[in-house]
């Protein structure tokens, strides 16, 4: 019988509540997920489990304004802000995990490891995200997670319909229950669970940095020159990292490796979750061992 994660909270900057899930040895080294804007821990779990199964440490991050961590106070969701919440989760872990981010998450694991803590991972998974991602698939992600972040929804019925239109390669939800993981209640509405400053362009410090590719390249650069081996796995049907942009950015890196997940969008661990624990389990047998 799977054990059930355990959950663990840890305080980040500005007295920001971080909760995270802990799955496996608590001594083995630790495979770190870190969600893109908009998911939570919850989107790694059969990923999670899958590492678990094999000896590693698991452990699922809700990011600041995400899941069930705190919304900043102070408005502050800057990708280091993000990096430096995950550092303090990281000072409860074994020395030198890996991380493995998706979108949001791949970006705070740049920052982390190429520019704020250089050496502090020993390998780097990128899930469908590159530092020069196309705009036309970043427009169509914020303005999802931007419809209705104010009004809400009357029904669950409403959610699923809203989550169907933006992904209609996969099956509408039918455990309307198990979306209330991603939603908060307030009244008699429903709302996404994320913190409306994050997408609204109110929040007093955005995360800009995702719009410096150049500072994103140079952080790379660091981790790849340290050493530390990187995979990206990419959604064949992404519109967020097309072909083309992966293409350049392994011509740019050509150490890093790279899977391409057929039948799979951006969200690449829900769509094919067997392929895609399997392409970073290969790759973690192969160099971290």
């Amino acid at each position: 019988m799977r054990k059930a994660a355990e959950p663990f909270s840890i305080e980040g900057p500005g007295g920001v509540r971080i909760v995270a899930d802990r799955l496996g040895d608590p001594s083995a080294r630790a495979v770190v997920f870190l969600h893109g804007g908009g998911q939570t821990r919850r989107s790694w779990g059969k990923a999670a489990a899958a590492v678990a199964e094999r000896g590693w440490q698991a452990v699922t991050i809700d990011l600041r304004g995400h899941g069930e961590s705190d919304w900043s106070s102070e408005g502050d969701y800057r990708v280091t802000s993000f990096a430096a919440d995950v550092a303090e989760v990281l000072r409860e872990l074994p020395p030198r995990p890996v991380l493995v981010g998706a979108s949001l998450g791949g970006f705070t694991s740049m920052l982390l490891a190429g520019e704020i803590s250089p050496g502090i991972a020993s390998a780097v998974v990128l899930v469908d995200i590159v530092p020069n991602m196309d705009q036309s698939g970043a427009n169509r992600i914020h303005a999802f997670m931007s419809d209705r972040v104010e009004s809400g929804f009357g029904s669950l019925d409403e959610v699923a319909d809203a989550i169907a239109e933006y992904n209609p390669h996969r099956p509408r939800p039918t455990d309307l229950e198990g979306l209330t993981a991603n939603l908060r209640r307030r009244g008699d509405r429903w709302y996404w669970h994320w913190d409306p400053q994050f997408i609204s362009g109110t929040a007093a410090a955005p995360p800009f940095e995702v719009t410096d590719p150049d500072r994103m390249h140079a952080a790379v650069e660091t981790i790849l020159g340290g050493g530390v081996p990187m995979l990206l796995v990419r959604g064949q049907m992404s519109d967020l990292v097309s072909q083309e942009r992966a293409d350049e950015f392994l011509a740019r890196f050509p150490q890093v490796e790279f899977t391409d997940v057929r039948g799979a969008g951006h969200m690449v661990a829900g769509d094919r979750n067997d392929i895609f624990a399997g392409a970073v389990l290969d790759f973690l047998a192969r160099h971290v061992g």
